[in-house]
């Protein structure tokens, strides 16, 4: 039988947990306080792991980690809420939490990793559990990766290793197939080491950076259902119009590649996407019909147009060519100045901080010139004073960018924090004028980088100040800065307004005071996109 290579320590006779076998187990989880969640995960942790220290024969070890179960499930879920809609990166309380949660995972991985070497040894009573072991095995091993996924956090080459290495034993085991009772999970009691390993797979293959945390839980769900229709063989056969297959090096640091990218060698495998297509299709074809999200078993309370959006994403990325999305995107050399908050992205827009307009703030004679010649302010005289009046800018670099967007990875060390769908502003070092875009994703690199994808907004964007007019306002009489966007032509794309995100409102009038000091009303429209800060409205004029 072959030997698991996976890192496990010694077990230490000086090792002392306070329970030493399943009935001392049952007794200690009776006393154990959950009000206090971070002492109780706390707890769970270091006695989980001074269990896997403590020599215990194999079958009574995986009777007191099955018991644990239930509760470090509980108290993973709770304690993970604390990370809920968190920007990147992490701050410092956020990140022991986080880093707390996968520990905890990891100590399971260890615990169930101690029998699984009882199994190898040739232990009787463990005879008929080998693939309930390298299940739990995989389980957690894939809730330490899922776990980095939902934060954005990359993981490390060395969970691929895990991961690969034990689905390997169980292949070669012959129990890969084998279901077995996971209780926990209600609605499917069942699950087999090949289902888990490609739920596991498809997760990453998903670009879950531009996924929001609803939708990783949701395409978690959605895995569990359907990694029974996945299979993994060692050869593979590919149709011309047909998903291709998907590859993965068992004896590589890295998940799924397209089929096209790999080289055949013994430990590689398969994923036949066929079947998943046609069944992201379907589902699809029957939503359009309209049936529910839960007529067609997919969601409770998802509205049909995102599940069919999601459905589509998740088509793109698994049953699609990628090829063609990433020839459109140029390695770009420079680096990019890059701005957010609403206020900073004003300042530099307009070469200003943004102050409530008064009859004094007639533009100086400078400006205007530069407005008569260049039709808008110059910013490079005022970079320095903004810098030093608190609205900074941070320099990134390109790592590619296409028409629509760029993947940036932020070089200074130390910056603000970025979440999903936020407004950001950019320069190109070879460019005079910011763009105005949208964060598409963030995830932190395993060497503490941030980085973004960005989607361009349309035009080149002015900032000018807002104020409600009329009665009965709910929002203040006050300014606020706000950015008017040009109509497209080319691209038929009409002029918006971006608006702070509690501001809209079908058919207010707005006065808007521009740069050269020119005031017109709008009337607001429908809105086009809502943001973490912002909120992109149609317009028209108010005579």
């Amino acid at each position: 039988m072959t030997m698991l290579t996976l890192p496990l320590e010694p077990t230490d006779d000086r090792a002392n947990p306070l329970f030493k076998d399943a009935a001392g187990c049952t007794k200690w989880l009776g006393q154990l306080q959950l009000t206090n969640l971070q002492l109780a995960h706390s707890l769970l942790f270091t006695q989980i792991r001074e269990l896997s220290r403590y020599p215990m024969r194999g079958l009574e070890r995986m009777n007191t980690l099955e018991l644990l179960r239930e509760t470090v499930g509980y108290v993973q879920d709770d304690y993970a809420k604390k990370l809920t809609a968190k920007p990147l990166p992490l701050n410092e309380s956020e990140l022991m939490v986080f880093i707390s949660i996968v520990q905890l995972w990891q100590a399971m991985v260890l615990g169930y990793q101690r029998c699984l070497q009882a199994y190898i040894a040739g232990d009787k009573q463990l005879a008929k559990h080998g693939a309930l072991l390298c299940q739990r095995c995989l389980l957690y091993s894939g809730l330490e990766i899922f776990e980095h996924l939902r934060t954005g956090y990359e993981f490390e080459d060395k969970l691929w290793n895990q991961v690969h290495e034990l689905y390997a034993f169980a292949e070669e085991q012959n129990f890969h197939l084998t279901e077995v009772s996971d209780p926990l999970n209600q609605k499917h009691p069942r699950s087999s080491c090949r289902s888990i390993y490609v739920k596991t797979l498809l997760a990453c293959y998903a670009r879950p950076a531009e996924l929001t945390r609803s939708q990783l839980q949701l395409l978690d769900n959605w895995l569990t259902q359907w990694g029974g229709t996945v299979t993994v063989e060692s050869i593979y056969t590919a149709s011309k119009g047909d998903a291709q297959p998907l590859a993965t090096d068992l004896a590589s640091k890295r998940g799924l590649q397209p089929v096209s990218q790999v080289t055949h060698s013994a430990g590689m495998r398969y994923l036949a996407m066929v079947p998943l297509s046609k069944l992201l299709r379907v589902k699809t074809i029957l939503l359009q019909q309209g049936q529910t999200p839960r007529q067609v078993n997919l969601c409770e309370h998802c509205s049909s147009s995102d599940c069919i959006e999601f459905l589509t994403f998740l088509h793109q990325c698994w049953c699609e060519e990628r090829s063609t999305r990433l020839s459109e995107r140029q390695p770009v050399a420079h680096r990019v100045q890059l701005c957010y908050k609403p206020e900073g992205i004003y300042a530099h827009l307009s070469g200003k901080p943004f102050k409530q307009p008064n009859r004094d703030s007639a533009l100086s004679s400078t400006a205007r010139k530069q407005i008569e010649s260049f039709g808008r302010v110059l910013q490079d005289a005022h970079n320095k004073e903004l810098l030093e009046m608190g609205y900074p800018l941070e320099t990134w670099k390109f790592e590619n960018e296409s028409l629509s967007g760029a993947r940036l990875t932020r070089e200074d060390t130390f910056g603000g924090r970025l979440s999903y769908n936020q407004l950001v502003a950019l320069r190109p070092s070879d460019a005079e004028i910011f763009m105005l875009g949208t964060t598409a994703w963030a995830n932190v690199t395993r060497d503490g980088q941030l980085q973004i994808g960005v989607r361009y907004l349309p035009g080149t964007a002015e900032a000018v100040s807002m104020r409600a007019t009329g009665i009965n306002q709910n929002v203040s009489e006050k300014y606020v800065p706000a950015f008017q966007l040009p109509a497209v032509a080319a691209m038929n794309i009409p002029a918006s307004l971006i608006i702070p995100r509690d501001w809209f409102q079908p058919e207010r009038v707005v006065e808007i005071l521009h740069q050269n000091g020119e005031k017109e009303n709008l009337k607001m429209g429908f809105s086009v996109e809502r943001g973490l800060d912002f909120e992109r409205i149609s317009f028209t004029l108010a005579y």
